[in-house]
């Protein structure tokens, strides 16, 4: 997954979306249910962007006290 790009404009599906974010599809599920993440909707299968993903998995480690994905 490459996070080198403009994070602001580039759009991931649910699985790379997950896949970014080191969890499974269902969190990203989850995660937009609970209104962490919303998706921008381009004729078919959502997509999220990919600074919304990022930050959302930023702030679930940083209340699971976590300081990096993974642990």
């Amino acid at each position: 997954m490459d996070l080198d790009g403009d994070l602001e404009h580039t759009l991931w599906t649910t699985r790379e979306a997950a896949e970014a974010a080191g969890v499974t599809p269902e969190v990203i599920y989850q995660w937009r249910r609970r209104g962490k993440i919303t998706p921008v909707n381009r004729r078919g299968w959502p997509r999220y962007r990919a600074l919304d993903v990022l930050r959302a998995e930023k702030a679930t480690r940083e209340r699971a006290g976590r300081t990096h994905a993974g642990v």
